[in-house]
């Protein structure tokens, strides 16, 4: 038999034993499916449906003004309530937002004595009530200054600001939590499923038989990065369509093939370094306390979960090194903004020389590894 022979025969051996794993496709299952539906439907990240209510001591047309422009989806409809009833209504935590109205308050501002108004938030909602009440001023500071310069030409803005949001014209933070979530699943998965499989083999004495047999170490790491790799590339791409554009509603213009590909390339550099921490490591549990301060730099520091740019320079010199930032960047280029072959080439260029780099090392270290 030759070389690539071997190593489709000993990808079948690594699917055949996934497929008789039940925990570990239950884990897969979960972690394509749930796992990326939950944190993507529901936290929210800003303001969504927040309830309102108006205290109108005015009953000026300008206090009537103000509510309207607190439009869906962020705000609910406000709802009037009492002066008397306020303090209830904020002790019962019914309204994420009172806003009281004074009496004469448009009189006072059509006068230039700059009145104002007061919001009485509800702090136990934290994520809401501080962006919330930012929304608000700003809401309200159009609408003041629009009612202003309507019949004062005096006062008139030279220029008009209108702002468009391209990719996620609501700025729907689950939008881009979903795919971020696969990114960071693929992650996991691809340094755990490769490490926990040759070491699995070490365990059960199963390694010490193909070592027999005439392969060589190439032939063994390359299988089990295929085999993964083909596993991973196809539960994402279910839960892609599955989950992702069909449960929650996410538009995924760009290209799902090559989002698949540049999927696969990260997968070759991510199961090297898998396959890297099990040599180092001698049983399950130590290769587990190996992967963790790996992993989680690549999630936190890749510009998933914070913007590159707000990094400090040296840090985003270091990070480039890790497979995982041109991953991320890759995988919002495609699927969000449509960037094709053309733009997305140099990540693609720097995965394939990571992802070499790792394979090769890797290699050297599991060679001295079978010989010791």
């Amino acid at each position: 038999m030759n070389k690539p022979a071997h190593i489709f025969a000993l990808a079948l051996k690594e699917l055949t034993s996934l497929r008789h794993d039940r925990v570990l496709l239950l884990f897969l299952a979960y972690a394509f499916s749930v796992a990326i539906y939950m944190p993507a439907a529901g936290s929210v990240i800003g303001v969504h449906h927040a309830s309102v209510a108006i205290v109108d001591e005015d009953h000026s047309y300008l206090s009537r003004q103000l509510p309207a422009a607190l439009l869906t989806p962020e705000f609910q409809a406000p709802v009037p309530l009492r002066y008397d009833q306020l303090d209830a209504s904020m002790d019962s935590g019914r309204y994420t937002f009172i806003i009281d109205i004074p009496p004469h308050f448009q009189t006072d501002f059509n006068a230039g004595r700059s009145p104002t108004l007061q919001i009485n938030v509800d702090a136990t909602a934290m994520s809401q009530a501080f962006m919330g009440a930012g929304y608000i001023g700003r809401i309200f500071g159009r609408e003041l200054l629009e009612y202003r310069t309507r019949d004062n030409d005096a006062v008139q803005l030279p220029i008009t600001l209108v702002t468009h949001s391209l990719f996620n014209p609501n700025l729907d933070g689950g939008w881009f939590l979903a795919v971020i979530q696969i990114v960071n699943n693929i992650t996991i998965l691809a340094i755990i499923l490769t490490g926990t499989a040759l070491l699995r083999e070490r365990e059960h004495g199963t390694l010490d038989h193909l070592l027999v047999l005439p392969l060589t170490p190439f032939e063994i790491m390359l299988s089990k990065i295929g085999s993964n790799a083909l596993v991973v590339v196809g539960c994402t791409w279910l839960s892609l369509e599955g989950i992702v554009r069909f449960a929650l509603g996410v538009p995924l213009t760009g290209s799902v093939v090559l989002f698949l590909s540049a999927t696969a390339l990260y997968l070759f550099a991510a199961n090297s370094l898998g396959i890297f921490l099990a040599t180092l490591a001698r049983s399950t549990p130590q290769f587990g306390l190996l992967a963790i301060p790996v992993i989680i730099p690549m999630l936190l520091l890749s510009g998933g979960s914070t913007p590159l740019e707000s990094m400090p320079d040296w840090l985003q010199w270091v990070m480039q090194m890790s497979p995982s930032t041109h991953f991320v960047s890759l995988s919002t280029a495609i699927l969000f903004r449509n960037a094709g072959f053309s733009l997305v080439w140099p990540n693609l260029l720097a995965l394939t020389a990571i992802g070499s780099v790792f394979f090769g090392i890797t290699l050297l270290r599991f060679r001295s590894s079978l010989s010791s």
